[in-house]
């Protein structure tokens, strides 16, 4: 259990929280959410303890193991692999021990520590990091390569399983889905689901924070309230809190009104004197409900140049596309129209980003035909579109690139549509946040009145607000729309179809986005039958019998008693105190080797009899 008993903190010379109180639970779900700015990651800090609070106490008891992604990644040497083991303290403090004892001969102790080793799964460590880098998109010749060679977003992959894999009680997760494609996405809700110690999310992906949060932390006025349930039911509490509060209001001030009329007009009369005295009094009394003042939301419009009819604005035909030579995309057939809407899944890599570039004339074909129209206005939104600004120029500098006649009071009042204002317009950005630079980004776009946009991953560095705008903006857009989002809250309310970019194709998909999640595990499926041992294998492809089935059982039960059997024997052999004299350490080596082998192999079948017991009984 953490508690936070009565926390304030000031940074610099903003109030930050203010006597904050809350408890976290073993084992709970949360969600922490509110505003940029509020405070999420500095709750982060503290509970870390990388800042103290001004006063209040938090109470962490001190054998609660904490994990978090870190932010930073060096340009390193090591696998990725190794990378990820290094996020597992335990695990490279047993190759320590086991490296100085084998120095000392000490065969007592290196029989302790290997049994330790065991006890703590020390062994299947480097698996367990193996399918952690799977699950977030590495394949297994990327989890070979230097850290060095991954660009940022990869790099931040790696924080993410380096974060996962240690055996902690306290998980902290900040804006964890930002460099993930949804398959990865849907991957890590379904890990999180399997974690038992006390997880704390930070984000703004909705969906998300419904798939695996049970609570949800609202940081707001200084202050932390608590709901129960994901975020859908948050939203409907604090729409229902809103209104009674404003309803309160309302309420208190015809109240107020109606005494006060009653004052004005009796406090002169001698008759009334006391009466007025006491409903003044009653004023004075009175505590005072706060309206509700929704802050101002965030909202913009995309303006496109009108288009003749349904005319196709952009097609790719019979295009095979890629770099150099290496096509990634075979045979491409896509027509976009005017006013289409079209999302792009797919899992990482398989070419969603390829065919966007394509698109937007970045990477022409290998072979084949773009055709743009004459009237096309392409506006593109990629993942990097924050790269290409100039950080040290300004929102202002940024838009007279584009618009070089522009007065300034025309351009100070379309930059203020996107909360760039006063002096703000004329500061370089090199300290603006993602969602500053990202707001910046689509205003540039905005002006340009595109009637296609191509965007690839827009919502990264955009919090709930921004999210909202955005989805506004492209329902109201009148033109068209191609897309590639791990929101599903996006694509399913601003997409009205769906093409799948999988195993070289570009083809569209048959269902909704709500779909999608069980067709991917099924293809997961279908890969990881092929990937079991060759009998198995065999006897899924070939359909067999109810009888055959039950011959794969016993064969693999008949195994499983040998491999049990050579196990009794080996940990019988290493019970016997003679093979800890320092002259047989070699033995003993093997033994150990030997009997980790035969766990490993004990694993292997035991999963095979599972698949081929659920295959009997189905």
């Amino acid at each position: 259990m953490i508690q936070f008993n009565e926390i304030s903190l000031k940074l610099g010379q903003t109030d930050l929280f203010h006597e904050l109180s809350f408890v976290l639970h073993a084992q709970e779900k949360i969600g922490l959410i509110g505003q940029n700015g509020a405070g999420k990651s500095t709750l982060f800090n503290l509970i870390r303890g990388d800042i103290e609070a001004d006063s209040g106490e938090i109470h962490i008891p001190k054998n609660l193991s904490l994990s978090w992604v870190r932010q930073e990644t060096p340009a390193l040497a090591c696998s990725a692999l190794d990378y990820v083991l290094d996020g597992d303290a335990i695990y490279r403090q047993q190759e320590q021990e086991l490296i100085q004892i084998e120095q000392t001969e000490d065969m007592d102790a290196l029989g302790r520590v290997h049994e330790w080793m065991i006890q703590t799964d020390f062994y299947s460590k480097p698996s367990k990091a193996a399918k952690l880098l799977t699950g977030l998109g590495f394949s297994d010749a990327e989890q070979q390569k230097s850290v060095a060679e991954f660009s940022g977003g990869w790099r931040m992959r790696l924080n993410l399983a380096q974060a996962l894999i240690s055996d902690s009680d306290v998980l902290l997760l900040d804006e964890p889905t930002n460099h993930l494609d949804l398959e990865a996405v849907l991957w890590l809700e379904s890990w999180l689901k399997s974690y038992l110690g006390i997880y704390i999310v930070i984000s703004h992906d909705r969906e998300f924070l419904d798939q695996t949060v049970k609570v949800i932390l609202h940081l707001e006025d200084k202050i932390v309230r608590r709901y129960s349930g994901n975020y859908s039911r948050f939203e409907s509490l604090l729409a229902m809190q809103r209104a009674e509060q404003q309803a309160a209001f309302e309420k208190q001030q015809r109240e107020k009104a109606h005494i006060q009329s009653f004052v004005d007009r009796f406090k002169a009369q001698a008759t009334k004197a006391r009466q007025a005295q006491s409903r003044i009094k009653a004023l004075e009394r009175m505590a005072e409900i706060s309206p509700f003042h929704d802050r101002a939301a965030f909202q913009f419009q995309f303006q496109s140049m009108d288009i003749p009819g349904r005319a196709n604005l952009l097609q790719l035909i019979d295009a095979d596309l890629g770099y150099g030579d290496q096509v990634i995309l075979h045979q491409v057939q896509l027509a976009i129209a005017a006013g289409e809407r079209i999302g792009l899944l797919g899992p990482n890599g398989a070419g969603k980003s390829t065919l966007i570039k394509a698109l937007a004339g970045d990477d022409l074909p290998i072979s084949g035909v773009r055709q743009a129209s004459p009237h096309l206005k392409l506006g593109y939104f990629s993942q990097h579109q924050m790269d290409i600004l100039h950080d040290d120029q300004s929102p202002a500098w940024h838009l007279r690139e584009l618009a070089p006649a522009i007065a300034e009071p025309a351009l100070r009042r379309f930059l203020g549509q996107f909360h760039f204002q006063n002096e703000r317009v004329f500061e370089k950005i090199t300290y603006f946040s993602g969602g500053e630079k990202a707001r910046l980004a689509l205003a540039l776009m905005v002006w340009q009145k595109p009637n296609l946009l191509l965007m690839d991953e827009p919502t990264n560095h955009l919090d709930m607000e921004m999210r909202e705008a955005l989805i506004i903006a492209l329902q109201d857009y009148e033109g068209a729309v191609v897309l590639i989002s791990h929101d599903r809250h996006l694509l399913r309310t601003c997409v009205d179809d769906l093409y799948l970019v999988y195993e070289g194709i570009v083809k569209p998909f048959p269902g909704s986005i709500d779909d999608y999640p069980a067709w991917w595990k099924a293809e997961q499926d279908v890969k990881a039958q092929r990937q079991k041992p060759p009998k198995f294998k065999k006897a899924k492809e070939a359909a067999i019998s109810q009888t055959d089935y039950a011959k794969v059982c016993q064969k693999l039960e008949a195994d499983l008693s040998v491999k049990h059997g050579h196990l009794a024997h080996l940990e019988a052999r290493l019970s016997e105190p003679a093979l800890y004299e320092p002259q047989q350490k070699e033995a003993l080596h093997l033994l150990l080797d030997e009997q980790a082998r035969y766990k490993a192999e004990v694993q292997v079948l035991e999963e095979q009899l599972l698949q081929a017991m659920l295959s009997l009984e189905t």
